[in-house]
């Protein structure tokens, strides 16, 4: 595997680390975790809804439904940066 995937693999864990671990400290987690993962598939689907304009489009999966989910916009950014890259 060549370094720049590893370190990018390796630095999306840490976001999805992060969030976990800022999501579960608050006293609301399920509404924090709900209220996170919104901006997250909108901007998901907002990438889609342009790329006609772009032509930049992600794949809608499980996997990049749940990067979205879980880190949100960075996320998405991250998709967009791995898909540019590979």
């Amino acid at each position: 595997m060549e370094t720049w995937l590893i370190i990018t693999i390796c630095g999306i864990i840490m976001i999805t680390l992060t969030v976990v671990h800022i999501i579960m400290r608050s006293t609301h987690p399920v509404r924090s975790a709900v209220l996170s993962l919104i901006p997250g598939i909108a901007a998901l689907i907002c990438v889609n809804l342009s790329s006609a304009f772009t032509n930049v489009s992600l794949p809608v999966s499980p996997m990049s439904l749940s990067v979205s989910a879980v880190l949100g916009i960075p996320g998405v950014t991250a998709l967009l940066i791995i898909q540019k890259i590979l």
